[in-house]
């Protein structure tokens, strides 16, 4: 209990917030700012604003973005500091040793072989007199999207008018304007200015690659008349956008299996009128041409669950589980931890109670259950969290169900809210493990949600995973922004849920539907016995929810090489027959429990082969199906077809309707940010 209580003590402070602007009044994304001699900071979110939590007294924050000065800016007595960044060219200038133009028809590659002392190796490594060449730079500035044989095999010729080499006397040379030491080669690519105003992104910091996703095998199209039926779990978590989100804005793709199609699709509010008939959900689907293949369709299933108004809402017991180990100490971790939950204590009620476990080298209760209105003593404890020391994760969640338990409300909402970046490492650690200690706590009648934070230690395979087997949601907050989406905006959909184990089963007409495809979901998957067992878990959703589905058909009669073929069986005849007088194109099932009940319940509804032209369909199939479509270019898909950032930003813009949050207008800017990255064809590997 020392090592965790060493890190706690009282400190006052205030929140700073405000935005970064350029000279020409636009907001800068990205913008880091940091206390003035503390590693705690924050970044600028998508609309370039900022909050971060400052000790009382005297402070002073520096802000600081690539290609503009450091400055420093005093906190005044005003909780609003607003701050205008000055561009800047004060780099040294490195020597050039030998350069050449490169002509339209030429790859760089082939201008390298041709240069006097150059040796391009087998690996893609090159030398230069004998020299290796240690890094590369865009018209100057360093390339951070890869090695130099990636930036050589990767970035197209087209943008680029000249190569040379150059000697690099380093940063400190940079900073200091004196040349000191042997110099390194680099080779420098220069691009013309519209290149550069193109793809402004690839020049912001890299992310380190020590993050872990797990593996994603694409679902394929499937043949209905040998495989009828497609059963999976409905789930609401959306972590994988705002971590997307986070790679763009850093001037990355992201890894492939960072991007689950799911999980951005689903972050977003859809249109849909809730359920009349008493029931916690209602169904709806929508059928129309898919934008990337009009021979195909794309079906639409949305699940919407019922509004409760707050006082409506059960009692609710929390644990704050947070982690302080050493890794939180970053200043998007622990920092932005204390806002996003104390964002969630300006929600809770009298009724309601929370406490707080933490842990480090060891576990720890810093405040036992305390009412809801007890704001002020709750807020000192979160503030009064440091970071420091090594991972026991497993301790933690053990301690944390006990304190659930010995708090448990009877037909309340009993949830532990951890908040870490995964790295877990001491203790139960592995993932399976963890998914065992989960699955027997579990039975206890308290769920488990996860709120993810930080970068380049990100261990989202592990997140995942504790909220599937937990019954709770994953979130990934990455700014202040989102921690307000998770924390405000969707409290109630966040804490509670109005049904659980939610699955859905679709069964496929094969005299209409040549072949199938679910649009992700991978690691969702179930047999289709799963369905009617309710032993199985499936997904849960909270308060308001909504659930998007999306299968992609290739109809009868429709020729291409994705619908699957094998040769007839010798031994045996294929005993399915077809309906073929129906209209129908398929049928689908969905199952749900009450929140306090063992026992699921099902409704149904068909889909009849009307399809709309997708411009003729509701704004949020149109938006939906555009995020779809980014995320197949996102994941280079094998199933990505005709897709492209044009058409489906194009779509998004006329797809906006009532977006007062601003949600689909980031997505728009977003997808803009990346086309302009992909045009380097630099994806990011992270395995």
């Amino acid at each position: 209990m020392l090592a965790v209580l060493t890190g706690f003590r009282a400190i006052a402070s205030r929140t700073i917030s405000g935005n970064v602007y350029d000279e020409k009044n636009y907001t800068i994304a990205g913008v880091t700012i940091n206390i003035d001699g503390s590693s705690v900071g924050t970044t600028t979110d998508a609309k370039g604003h900022y909050a971060i939590v400052v000790p009382d007294g005297e402070v002073k924050l520096v802000f600081t973005y690539i290609g503009f000065e450091r400055q420093v800016a005093k906190v005044g007595k005003s909780d609003i500091l607003n701050v205008v960044l000055k561009a800047h060219d004060a780099f040294l200038e490195d020597v050039v040793v030998t350069g050449y133009g490169i002509k339209s028809n030429q790859t760089i590659n082939e201008v390298l072989k041709k240069m006097q002392g150059v040796e391009v190796k087998a690996d893609g490594s090159i030398m230069y007199n004998n020299q290796a060449v240690a890094g590369v730079k865009l018209s100057g500035k360093d390339f951070t999207g890869g090695s130099v044989a990636s930036a050589v095999r990767n970035l197209p010729s087209d943008i680029i008018e000249r190569l040379e080499f150059i000697d690099n006397y380093g940063d400190q040379a940079s900073r200091a304007g004196v040349r000191d030491g042997s110099p390194t080669k680099v080779l420098n690519l220069s691009v013309g200015n519209q290149v550069l105003r193109e793809v402004p992104v690839v020049y912001a910091p890299s992310i380190p690659v020590n993050e872990s996703y797990d593996r994603i095998v694409e679902n394929i199209f499937i043949n209905p008349t040998t495989t009828p039926l497609s059963t999976f779990a409905a789930d609401v978590d959306a972590a994988s956008y705002s971590n997307m989100r986070r790679y763009i804005n850093s001037g990355q793709v992201p890894p492939k299996n960072a991007v689950r199609i799911e999980e951005m699709v689903n972050y977003f509010k859809y249109n849909l009128p809730e359920p009349t008939n008493g029931a916690p959900v209602a169904i709806h689907t929508e059928l129309a041409a898919a934008p990337w293949n009009t021979q195909h369709q794309l079906v639409r299933i949305g699940l919407k669950a019922k509004n409760v108004k707050l006082d409506k809402l059960p009692a609710s017991n929390l644990v704050f589980l947070i982690d302080v180990s050493g890794s939180m100490n970053d200043a998007n971790k622990l920092p932005l931890v204390k806002s996003s939950l104390k964002m969630l204590v300006d929600q809770l009620r009298p009724i309601d109670h929370v406490a707080m476990v933490v842990y480090a080298g060891a576990a720890g209760l810093v405040l036992p259950s305390t009412a809801g209105d007890q704001k002020v003593k709750i807020k000192d404890a979160i503030d009064n969290l440091n970071a420091g020391g090594s991972t026991a994760g497993g301790a933690g969640i053990k301690l944390a169900y006990k304190i659930a338990r010995d708090n448990f409300i009877k037909a309340g909402n009993n949830r532990i809210i951890l908040a870490t970046d995964g790295d877990f490492n001491v203790g139960a650690s592995s993932d399976d493990d963890m998914e065992q200690l989960i699955e027997q706590e579990r039975k206890s009648g308290v769920s488990i949600s996860i709120l993810g934070y930080g970068m380049g230690n990100l261990k989202d395979s592990k997140m995942e995973r504790i909220a599937d087997k937990g019954h709770g949601n994953y979130v990934y907050i990455d700014n202040i922004t989102e921690a307000t989406k998770s924390m405000v905006s969707e409290f109630g959909g966040t804490l509670f849920t109005v049904a659980k184990d939610v699955k859905i089963q679709v069964e496929f007409n094969p005299a209409k539907v040549q072949a199938y495809r679910l649009l992700g979901y991978e690691d969702r998957l179930l047999a289709k016995e799963d369905f009617n067992d309710d032993t199985k878990l499936g997904g849960d959703m909270g308060v308001g929810h909504t659930v998007t589905a999306l299968y992609e058909i290739i109809p009868v009669g429709v020729k291409d090489g994705f619908a699957p073929s094998v040769d007839p069986l010798k031994y045996q005849k294929p005993e399915a027959k077809p309906v073929n007088n129906s209209s129908e194109v398929m049928t689908v099932k969905f199952r749900y429990k009450d929140p306090q009940s063992e026992v699921s319940k099902m409704e149904m509804v068909t889909v009849t082969d009307k399809a709309l032209d997708v411009n003729k369909t509701s704004d949020d199939f149109r938006f939906a199906s555009s995020v779809v479509e980014y995320g197949l270019l996102l994941r280079d898909s094998q199933f990505k077809q005709n897709a492209g950032f044009d058409q489906l930003i194009n779509r998004a813009k006329s797809a906006k309707g009532n977006d007062d949050d601003g949600y689909r207008a980031e997505f728009i800017r977003l997808a803009e940010s990346a086309k302009n990255l992909m045009k380097t064809n630099v994806l990011a590997e992270v395995k």
